[in-house]
């Protein structure tokens, strides 16, 4: 079992603070990211319910890409947090072999009640920005997702 590598840590008072964590693609490692993302609310504190949905939405796009990205092969998931003063921006990637997100978790879509639908809804109702996109490199996938702070 490989271990969990912690890329970089940068703080920048300007720009915010990032944080980001590669993880194996299997499922035990998805805590890792939710304990960074608690570490996170002792640099800014956030309310319990803000922090619950954010671990919330967090497990879901992680979900995805350890579910969906790699198949029965081995992989890694790239998780960054970058903290400033008025948001929390989380992304998710993986060099796996795609997403395709179309219209899912949108209101009235029929693909937001399959099985594992739901965790795009979810990411959508929490967040108040949700971004999809390519991986890098052309491979993968992508998911953004902004949560403003007051």
């Amino acid at each position: 079992m490989s271990e969990p590598l912690a890329s970089d840590t940068a703080f920048d008072l300007n720009e915010g603070r990032t944080v980001r964590l590669t993880i194996p693609a299997k499922p035990e490692y998805i805590t890792l990211s939710r304990l960074a993302l608690s570490g996170l609310s002792r640099v800014r504190p956030l309310p319990e319910e803000t922090l619950a949905d954010l671990k919330l939405a967090l497990t879901e796009a992680c979900s995805n890409s350890v579910r969906h990205a790699y198949g029965d092969e081995d992989g890694q998931v790239t998780i960054s947090f970058e903290l400033r003063e008025d948001r929390l921006i989380v992304e998710v990637a993986d060099d796996g072999s795609g997403f395709e997100p179309g219209t899912a978790g949108k209101n009235g879509n029929d693909a937001e009640l399959s099985e594992g639908g739901l965790g795009i809804a979810i990411i959508r109702s929490i967040a108040d920005e949700v971004e999809f996109g390519g991986g890098a490199n052309g491979r993968g996938s992508r998911l953004r997702f902004i949560k403003l702070l007051s």
